[in-house]
């Protein structure tokens, strides 16, 4: 893994950029040639990221958006450290539980913002692009924005709540439904479930969520982030204790002779066999 100490961002290693204009912070996944992959790194620079943005007094509200075709096309496999090791299968899943628990404190940090977050997502928005996506307040989505949670399909557990805001945003069945069959939605019917508030052109994603996120810093600071945190309160019960299952979830299955059979089925462009271990 990285070094979770590290606070720094190396020029020419940068995973996400900020810049703030007129009250918006504008945070970008800038790796397209990569369809803004994810990775440990990302993980921990968007830690570093959500911890500016917390306490500068120029930020009410921020844009999450990406460079290129794609908002997020899941994790970045290729990623260095991607891969997690143990003298033992129960030592490398103890590794995995703690490192998704890291990162899930890295998401939080996102999350719990006290600046609402506005997510405008296009083209592939998978695994854990999604996941992002759904850790926004508001999602607008231009209309060729591709959604889906492939990682039952590969054999691994769900790793950072995204099935479980689904629950919370369009129903169990929905959630259950896109998260064990891998299936894919588009923008269409993911405004229909809720799941993003708006759809738009795709030449048109970019003023509308800046107009959304403009609007959002107009308001009142005090009462934008009371009127978050309230609705937070109520829509996010139960939400840590799951998370704490999903993270132990995550390790077994990421350690499982599954989990392996699916990422080289995937590499090979092949049909997994699947024996449950």
């Amino acid at each position: 893994m990285i070094d979770t100490l590290d606070r720094e961002i190396p020029e020419g290693e940068e995973r996400l950029t900020l810049v703030v204009e007129d009250g918006v912070g504008v945070l970008t996944l800038c790796r397209p040639e990569k369809l803004n992959g994810w990775s440990w790194e990302a993980s921990r620079q968007l830690g570093i990221m959500a911890d500016r943005i917390r306490f500068d007094e120029r930020v009410r509200v921020v844009l999450l958006r990406a460079e290129g075709r794609a908002f997020c096309a899941g994790i970045d496999v290729t990623a260095p450290g991607g891969g997690i090791t143990g003298r033992t299968t129960a030592e490398k899943a103890q590794r995995y539980e703690e490192g998704i628990r890291w990162a899930h404190e890295r998401f939080a940090l996102l999350a719990r913002l006290p600046q609402p977050v506005v997510a405008a997502v296009q083209g592939y928005c998978l695994g854990f692009g999604f996941e992002l996506a759904l850790m926004a307040d508001i999602r607008i989505a231009a209309d060729d924005a591709v959604f889906a949670l492939p990682e039952a399909g590969i054999g691994v557990a769900v790793d950072a709540g995204g099935d479980l805001r689904i629950a919370r945003e369009a129903g169990a069945g929905w959630a259950k439904y896109l998260a064990l069959t891998g299936r894919r939605i588009d923008a269409a019917t993911a405004e229909r479930l809720g799941l993003v508030q708006l759809v738009t052109g795709r030449d048109e994603l970019a003023a509308t969520a800046r107009e959304t996120a403009a609007a959002i810093a107009a308001a009142a600071p005090l009462a934008v982030r009371a009127i978050k945190r309230d609705i937070d309160a109520y829509a996010d019960q139960g939400l840590a204790a799951a998370l704490d299952r999903t993270a132990s979830a995550a390790a077994l299955t990421l350690s499982s002779a599954d989990a392996r059979e699916g990422y080289a089925a995937k590499a090979a462009r092949r049909t997994p066999r699947f024996e449950g271990g």
